[in-house]
C-alpha cells in the first residue's frame, strides 16, 4: 500500500514538474532564459528545458509590431495648429536587451513616438508637412531608432498617416488655390491671345505683299457662307475689283 502512495506521489511530482520544465519556443520567438533573476542565455526555436522554479523563460517575439502613434496636436513652425497621427514599424533584434533593459518596449516606443511626432512638427512649417511628408517620415525614423536601439528594438519606418487642419485653415487653401488656379487660366489665354496676334501679324504682311492672296481669303469665306442656310449674305468687294465698272470724271471720262 505504501509503494502504491509513493508511485502517485511521483506520478502527481512529474505531472507538476513537465509543464514547468518542457517549453516550446514558436519559429518567431526567442526565450531569454533567468536563473534566479540573472540571464543566463537565449533559447532558440523549438522544444528546450529548463530547471523548475529556478529558471525562468521570457518569450520575446522577434515579428515586426505595426503600432498606431496616437493622434497628436502640434503647432507648427509658422504657428498653425495640427492633429497628426502616425505608424510605426518595429521589430526586436536583441532579446535580451529588449527584457533587461525596458520594462515593456511596445509602450515604451509609442510614448517616445508621441513626443518626437510633436518635437519634429513644431520644428517644421505646414508646407513642408504637407508636400515633404517624405522628408519628415525619415527625420521621425532616424530619432526614434536612435532612442530605442539601446533596448533592442529597431524601428524601420514611421509614417504620418493623416493631418487634420482647423476649418479657417482649410477654407484659407481653397481660396488660394482657386486664385492660383485662376491665375494659370488668364496666363494661359494671354499667352494664346498673343500667339494668336502674332500669327495674324503675320498672315497680314503676307496678304499686303500679295494683294491676290486677300481675294482667294473672300473666295474661301464665300465656300464658307455658302454652305449655311441663310436668307442674306452680305460680303465686301475689293475696292480695286469694282472700281473699273464706276464712270471717270475729269478728262479721262471725257
Amino acid at each position: 500500500m505504501a509503494a502504491v502512495w509513493a508511485i502517485g506521489i511521483v506520478v502527481a511530482v512529474l505531472l507538476f514538474m513537465v509543464p514547468a520544465a518542457v517549453k516550446v519556443v514558436a519559429q518567431y520567438e526567442r526565450g531569454v532564459v533567468l536563473r534566479l533573476g540573472r540571464f543566463i542565455g537565449i533559447k532558440e526555436p523549438g522544444l528546450r528545458l529548463i530547471i523548475p522554479f529556478i529558471d525562468r523563460m521570457v518569450k520575446v517575439d522577434t515579428r515586426v509590431v505595426t503600432m498606431d502613434v496616437p493622434e497628436q496636436e502640434a503647432i507648427t513652425k509658422d504657428n498653425v495648429t495640427v492633429r497628426v497621427n502616425a505608424v510605426v514599424y518595429l521589430r526586436v533584434i536583441n532579446p535580451e536587451d529588449a527584457v533587461l533593459e525596458v520594462a515593456d518596449y511596445v509602450r515604451a516606443t509609442s510614448l517616445i513616438s508621441q513626443t518626437t511626432l510633436r518635437s519634429v512638427l513644431g520644428q517644421s512649417e505646414l508646407d513642408e508637412l504637407l508636400s515633404q511628408r517624405d522628408k519628415i517620415n525619415e527625420t521621425l525614423q532616424q530619432i526614434v531608432d536612435d532612442q530605442t536601439d539601446p533596448w533592442g528594438v529597431k524601428v524601420s519606418a514611421v509614417e504620418v498617416k493623416d493631418v487634420t487642419l482647423p476649418d479657417t485653415m482649410q477654407r484659407a487653401m481653397a481660396a488660394q488655390a482657386e486664385a492660383e488656379r485662376e491665375k494659370r487660366a488668364k496666363i494661359v489665354h494671354a499667352e494664346g491671345e498673343l500667339e494668336a496676334s502674332a500669327k495674324l501679324a503675320q498672315a497680314a504682311a503676307v496678304i499686303a505683299k500679295e494683294p491676290t492672296a486677300l481675294q482667294l481669303r473672300y473666295l474661301g469665306t464665300l465656300t464658307e457662307i455658302a454652305t449655311e442656310r441663310t436668307n442674306m449674305v452680305i460680303f465686301p468687294l475689293p475696292i480695286d475689283l469694282i472700281s473699273a465698272m464706276m464712270p471717270k470724271k475729269g478728262k479721262e471720262s471725257e
